[in-house]
């Protein structure tokens, strides 16, 4: 047998495991009592027989959209704001810079951001240009960044483009 064949009946057998584990552990079903407060029958089993593997539902937060975020929303965006003040003091020095025109601590900055996210108002490719907030303690670029529009309006995200708010200066 050669070391690839072997390699792929051991893969096998891995999974075989894994699977007859989760079978033999919780029998492959659901609880009855899935998503539930209330403890199942199989619970208040004798001690001397195996504990049962329960699903247990968790709270999620959620969103009342009546409820406008503290610095309301922007009109034209449709993203909340943000103060300016209320952003870590490197996303203010970053604003100095790019009112200043540079120059900037990142090869990267002034760069033209895509918007692939399509997060922020659609606009024509190059109407955008991403800027690094440093990350004290990061030894890389980090996730915060503002993007700057052409028009002037300032985006802030601090989770490398996955959400965003309206900088209000």
């Amino acid at each position: 047998m050669s070391g690839r064949q072997r390699y792929q009946w051991l893969l096998l057998l891995l999974v075989a495991g894994a699977l007859l584990w989760w079978v033999l552990a919780d029998g492959g079903q659901e609880p009855e009592s899935a998503g539930t407060s209330e403890p199942s029958a199989q619970s208040s089993a004798s001690p001397s027989e195996p504990p049962t593997h329960e699903l247990t539902a968790t709270a999620t937060p959620t969103i009342d959209p009546t409820v406008e975020p503290p610095g309301g929303i922007d009109p034209h965006s449709g993203l909340p704001f943000v103060e300016l003040a209320d952003l870590p003091p490197e996303a203010a020095q970053m604003v100095d810079l790019i009112e200043q025109g540079g120059p900037f601590p990142e090869e990267e900055d002034g760069g033209t951001f895509r918007n692939d996210e399509e997060i922020l108002p659609e606009e024509p490719r190059g109407y955008y240009r991403e800027y690094t907030v440093p990350t004290p303690g990061s030894d890389d670029r980090g996730a915060r960044r503002i993007v700057a529009g052409e028009g002037g309006e300032l985006y802030w995200t601090d989770d490398h483009y996955q959400s965003f708010s309206r900088i209000r200066t």
